[in-house]
């Protein structure tokens, strides 16, 4: 099997410089740009990456991204290493990932273990460190770094290019769908280096997973897939749902705002089931940047609109 890759990128500078050092050796090593101004169209090139530049009459989406660089590849190979350009490709992955879809005719989907590049740089990337630990085996979906069948991802349509988040997960539904499978193995795939510094880049990057909660329900929430359904009904119970029935019960009585205690409560509960106090509370209090990514989303479809990308770095 011929293994190439794609890498999507925006303005990542040296993170990019990287990724695609760790990828060399490939052919083709594909680069898809969306809009950068900081030099990386340049540098791919000086990589040897064959570079796509996207246009700026359509929103940016990493789906669309993907997209593109899927029919730069054509047919000049069997599997696509995708990778983020924020991300750097782990020595040994490519073989063992590329061994194991060759062992399991029915996967079309193999991906390893992320890591933060700087966990310890402050709590947002900890706490981004920590979202990456996922179950080993048979899964659900895979998250941007993958290795996937290009005739399966051709075989569903590839990527949705309208979800400006969530491309992933809701791909990997119409490829469970058409009978593939996706794997998680324990092997080290990429280093990211998500560079959260800051309260409102975690805020603004929880409330982008509110939204594609939101869109993946709505797309694929009925039965029996059920997609997204939980995690956009937690959302909008605690994110919105508390706050909400707090504030319209001190019309009725100032004890009400005890409604408001559910919170830390719910905090301790995470907490006496395994999770790290902290940790905790940052899930708890993600609810409600989800649960305003949720909803606008449903005002954008309300209004017959699309929500720009919301972007965090």
């Amino acid at each position: 099997m011929s293994v190439s890759a794609i890498v999507i990128g925006r303005n990542e500078g040296d993170r990019l410089i990287r990724c695609l050092k760790s990828l060399r050796g490939l052919a083709p090593l594909i680069y898809v740009d969306s809009g950068s101004t900081d030099g990386s169209v340049e540098a791919a090139r000086d990589l040897g990456a064959e570079v796509v530049t996207l246009e700026m009459d359509q929103p940016f989406t990493a789906a669309r991204a993907r997209n593109a660089g899927l029919n730069q590849l054509a047919n000049r190979a069997s599997l696509v290493q995708f990778v983020d350009g924020d991300c750097e490709v782990q020595p040994g992955w490519l073989t063992r990932a590329e061994t194991f879809l060759h062992d399991h005719a029915q996967a079309a989907v193999v991906c390893g273990r992320r890591r933060e590049r700087f966990p310890e740089a402050s709590i947002y990337n900890r706490l981004t460190d920590e979202e990456w630990d996922t179950p080993i085996g048979e899964a659900r979906s895979c998250g941007g770094d993958a290795l996937m069948r290009v005739d399966a991802l051709r075989k569903v349509g590839g990527y949705n290019p309208t979800l400006i988040a969530g491309e992933e997960p809701e791909l990997c539904v119409r490829l469970r769908q058409a009978g593939w499978t996706i794997w998680r193995i324990d092997t080290e795939m990429t280093l990211h280096d998500a560079n959260i510094t800051r309260l409102g880049q975690w805020w603004t990057r929880t409330k982008r997973a509110g939204h594609a909660f939101a869109e993946g329900a709505a797309l694929h929430g009925a039965p029996p897939e059920r997609h997204n359904i939980s995690q956009t009904r937690r959302a909008l119970i605690w994110g919105a749902g508390i706050p909400l029935a707090a504030l319209l019960g001190t019309l009725i009585t100032p004890w009400a705002l005890l409604i408001l205690l559910l919170w830390p409560l719910q905090i301790l509960r995470l907490a006496l089931k395994g999770e790290r106090p902290l940790r905790a509370a940052f899930l708890i209090l993600g609810r409600i940047p989800e649960a305003a990514g949720a909803l606008s989303f449903y005002w954008g479809r309300l209004m017959g609109r699309r929500t720009e990308l919301i972007e965090y770095k």
